[in-house]
């Protein structure tokens, strides 16, 4: 189960928390992961607050198919959450193990999940396990409270804490692994008798307690796993947090990236052994980028952009849905906008693919091995052929399909004509006689 039906008012925005984008991708969508990781029978998502946008987000990400939407209307906390997502328990029996997850939690790595579970198959499999952690700042978290053997004997939430209960160093989580029989048992006997007036998921805790059911314990190390997104803040936290593992898997497969605190790489990005990144470059979700390439700096890659092997994007070059062939360059100050160039193809300083008429986007092809001027605005849709050039701020206007060869010079762009060789006068011998009388 994922709880993902908050509004997230502390976010101070129209979008679902659950929604907000991190690394190229809705937060929500890292949550889904986590519980794919698991490779579970069925994933159950809580929805309330913007339902049908959440929806809409799992298709575009591709997840919807595995997922399974649960209304929670109106929303009365966790410990409500579960009891709308009984009737789909039930059906099953409820013979096995049910995980429970939050949208907000983009972080927790699958070796956390998978020792959760471990844990609760081997010292807590006819009642539950969870995740906690000893933070220096308890942020609003429920605390763990132990026997004096150690054991655990309840969670009490912050606001219902006493001062001595409020000094306690672990935090609950929120993220468990339950017996399915013995939950669906414990939900009903939720009471909202509480400072907020909802149900808590951390009474059913109590109730495992209390009816001598095994409680155990996974505190988590790495502290940056914890993080609960809440307000704009957490949420670049967690962003942060998020592009230093994705470039971290880059550099482990051979990427050089010059600058990880200025490079941003999104989700879902493919690059190539042998790619050099250099400083303050962005390459969004949706590109594939080949071996031996070079980014940057300071440039741009759009979804839909690939490289090949060798291509070189330099300095405030932005590609947007294009594809730039083997060792083609565009070097400085460029917009590659729907455009495939072929390979060998160099790309002046300053060029333009005028890719929007304002209606609508169109598309241009140059070929292998052209040169394309500096300052050339090539409007699109165009053709330029193989080894054709462009001379310094020419534009080439809609449909003009320069042929392969050929140079074309000037505003609008025509053919350079070939000079004609000039006609070379025959050699005559000059003289000055004067004629012999007759």
């Amino acid at each position: 189960m994922i709880l993902a039906a908050g509004q997230g008012k502390r976010m101070k925005s129209a979008l679902p928390k659950v929604l907000h984008p991190l690394c190229g991708r809705p937060m929500l969508a890292w949550v889904v992961d986590q519980a794919l990781a698991l490779d579970p029978e069925r994933i159950l998502i809580v929805v309330g607050h913007g339902a049908p946008e959440v929806e809409r987000a799992l298709e575009a990400e591709g997840q919807r198919a595995r997922t399974t939407l649960v209304r929670q209307e109106p929303q009365l906390g966790t410990g409500h959450a579960l009891q709308c997502c009984a009737p789909q328990l039930g059906r099953k029996g409820a013979a096995g193990r049910v995980v429970v997850l939050y949208g907000d939690m983009p972080l927790l790595r699958s070796d956390s999940l998978a020792a959760l579970v471990a844990l609760h198959e081997e010292r807590a499999a006819e009642g539950a396990a969870l995740l906690t952690a000893r933070t220096r700042d308890p942020r609003g978290f429920g605390r763990i409270l132990r026997g004096e053997n150690g054991d655990v004997r309840g969670i009490v939430e912050e606001r219902d804490a006493s001062a001595e209960e409020r000094a306690i160093d672990e935090v609950n989580l929120g993220v468990y692994a339950f017996d399915g029989r013995q939950l669906l048992e414990a939900l009903p006997l939720l009471s909202k008798a509480n400072d907020q007036g909802e149900f808590y998921l951390t009474d059913v805790i109590g109730t495992l307690v209390e009816t001598g059911r095994p409680v155990a314990a996974l505190p988590i190390d790495d502290e940056q796993e914890t993080i609960g997104v809440n307000t704009m803040v957490e949420l670049a936290a967690a962003r942060s947090e998020l592009q230093a593992r994705i470039l971290e898997l880059h550099m482990a497969n051979g990427v050089y990236v010059e600058d990880p605190a200025t490079t941003t790489i999104e989700h879902g990005v493919e690059i190539g052994a042998g790619t050099r990144i250099l400083p303050c470059t962005v390459i969004r979700a949706g590109v594939r980028i080949g071996s031996g390439c070079e980014v940057g700096p300071f440039a741009q890659l759009r979804a839909g952009t690939v490289l090949e092997n060798g291509a070189e994007i330099g300095n405030f070059t932005e590609c947007k849905k294009s594809r730039i062939g083997a060792h083609a360059k565009a070097k400085h100050l460029a917009y590659l906008g729907d455009v495939t160039i072929g390979a060998g193809t160099n790309i002046g300083a300053g060029t333009i693919f005028a890719n929007y008429d304002g209606k609508a986007k169109h598309a241009s092809v140059v070929g292998k091995n052209a040169f394309i001027g500096s300052g050339t605005v090539v409007v699109a849709p165009n053709r330029i052929g193989d080894r054709a050039t462009t001379g310094a701020g020419a534009v080439v206007t809609k449909n003009a399909d320069i042929p392969a060869g050929e140079v074309w010079i000037g505003i609008p762009a025509r053919q350079l004509a070939r000079a004609a060789t000039p006609r070379r006068k025959r050699a005559t011998k000059s003289t000055n006689r004067k004629k012999s009388a007759p």
